[in-house]
């Protein structure tokens, strides 16, 4: 392994912006660390090596000619194979869509192109994003490089381990429960779900189309404000996109690492998200991190949320519900999968319909799209479905409520530190934990940042959880940025470093 890939993505853009390295090295050198190592831990579907060496000799080209560029160009990324890209398989994690080729550019794909990243190709996800291991994926598991015996999250771990494997300096991922999330916080890496339509979702597959968002996935709070900068902003292509222009976070990052602005803020604990159910060691870095907080001059005020207990509950509703309607479109008239059934010489469409769902959907994607079904069926629509949307509305206020006492929430971003493969497959219910402290940003929208803790059971990373109101991503990065500088100081290092390198 090159040291350009131990480098975070800023110092990469540094040395390509000086002229110190070239775009093609620092692909080459990362292309080179996938072929090495994502044999183990699978966290690409697939890579495109060729296409990706072609972008990083054009950014070299246009440098040389003194064209201006964005401040991440020639910097690889990786992205989750949830976001349609031109000329690449999207696959979305199933067999439903193995294959297919889209004909456009998601707005997030498009926008990193336009900042010359350099896209190396798919990460691997949960089927349909539903997952919290990313062992649901129809073309096998991605390992944790902490320990390959353990998941990387999910439903992004692909995302999270690529960047946690040195494989790529950067990654997109998608959070509608914490997949962003959740995964930055059993990999050591860092992980930001932005408000509800400040970066686009046109061009995402949709799971839930009131919870899902796009983030960065990376290595340090400022290579996020980066990326996040480049991605973000109005999209007339997405109903749902805000008219905002994008905070300065970069600017927010930097001055939290400079460690200016902590005194007098307000960091609010949430005694809901902290208690029964958490990991002693991951409660226990938790409280160090908010100790850190104190002492930097925060003031530390607790706070409650009645409303986030029902938060699992409401959210295992929702989720459902509009993944049953989105995912009804991959019907085999189309495009994608078409399996005819055995024995019928002149099958409907229906028939042909219900063999092709039966091959092409998982067994998590089926028992979702049958619990949405049926919290929408007539009878029960406002028992389950309407029921779930007003406790939405409670945990909103709630939230509310907690944003006049606190400029920023605190929590552990997970209840444990990454379990072993096959650990939780038959218990649902154990899975569906996993997502406990970060459904409800997901519910209110609002953004939400973990990063790395420390290390607790087993020498693996637990992760930190921020939340900030809507539309204030800022004070997310800036407070990040802050808490960052001193756990790295504290851990005498970046945590990443302390991981064992992946052997086959």
């Amino acid at each position: 392994m090159t040291d350009l890939t131990r480098l975070d993505a800023a110092d990469l853009a540094g040395r390509l912006a000086a002229g110190e390295v070239s775009s093609q090295e620092v692909t080459r050198a990362h292309l080179d660390r996938i072929e090495a190592v994502d044999g183990v831990v699978h966290a690409f579907l697939h890579v495109a090596a060729d296409r990706a060496l072609a972008a990083a000799r054009d950014v070299d080209r246009r440098r040389a000619a003194g064209e201006p560029l964005g401040p991440l160009a020639g910097v690889p990324v990786a992205v989750k194979d949830v976001l349609v890209t031109t000329g690449m398989p999207t696959t979305c994690g199933s067999r439903m869509l193995e294959g297919w080729v889209p004909p456009y550019d998601a707005t997030v794909v498009r926008r990193l192109a336009d900042g010359g990243l350099v896209v190396l190709g798919k990460t691997n996800m949960d089927e349909f994003a539903m997952g919290s291991s990313t062992e649901h994926s129809a073309f096998g598991p991605t390992r944790n490089p902490w320990d390959t015996d353990r998941i990387p999250g999910g439903s992004g771990g692909g995302s999270a381990a690529a960047v946690a494997a040195f494989e790529a300096p950067l990654a997109i991922g998608t959070d509608t429960g914490g997949s962003i999330r959740q995964p930055g916080a059993v990999t050591g890496t860092v992980g930001v779900k932005p408000t509800y339509g400040g970066v686009s979702r046109y061009g995402l597959v949709a799971l839930a189309s009131s919870l899902d968002q796009a983030g960065p996935v990376t290595r340090s709070v400022l290579d996020a404000a980066l990326l996040h900068e480049t991605i973000g902003g109005h999209d007339p292509l997405d109903s749902t996109s805000l008219p905002d222009d994008v905070p300065a976070l970069v600017e927010a990052a930097r001055r939290g690492a400079s460690g200016d602005g902590l005194h007098g803020l307000r960091v609010g604990l949430v005694r809901e998200l902290d208690g029964d159910g958490y990991a002693p060691e991951v409660r226990a870095r938790f409280h160090e991190a908010v100790d850190l907080l104190a002492g930097a001059g925060a003031e530390i005020v607790e706070v409650s949320c009645p409303s986030f207990a029902s938060a699992l509950a409401a959210y295992y509703l929702i989720l459902p519900s509009e993944a049953s309607s989105n995912l009804a479109k991959f019907d085999a008239m189309r495009y994608g999968l078409r399996v005819l059934p055995d024995g019928v010489g002149a099958p409907t469409a229906a028939q042909v319909m219900a063999a092709t769902r039966a091959v092409g959907f998982g067994e998590e994607v089926k028992r979702r799209i049958i619990l949405g079904t049926y919290a929408l069926s007539a009878g029960y629509y406002d028992a389950y479905y309407g029921s779930a949307q007003k406790v939405r509305t409670l945990i909103q206020r709630d939230f509310a409520a907690a944003f006049e006492r606190a400029d920023v929430l605190v929590s552990p971003t997970a209840p444990t530190v990454a379990f072993r493969l096959g650990e939780k497959l038959e218990d649902p219910l154990a899975m569906y934990l996993n997502d406990i402290a970060t459904i409800p940003a997901n519910l209110a929208g609002v953004p939400g940042m973990s990063l790395p803790s420390g290390l607790a059971e087993d020498d693996l990373p637990a992760g930190v959880q921020l939340l900030a109101p809507a539309r204030a991503d800022d004070r997310l990065y800036h407070v990040g940025a802050a808490l960052e500088a001193m756990l790295t100081e504290r851990w005498g290092g970046r945590l990443l470093d302390r991981a064992p390198e992946v052997t086959a």
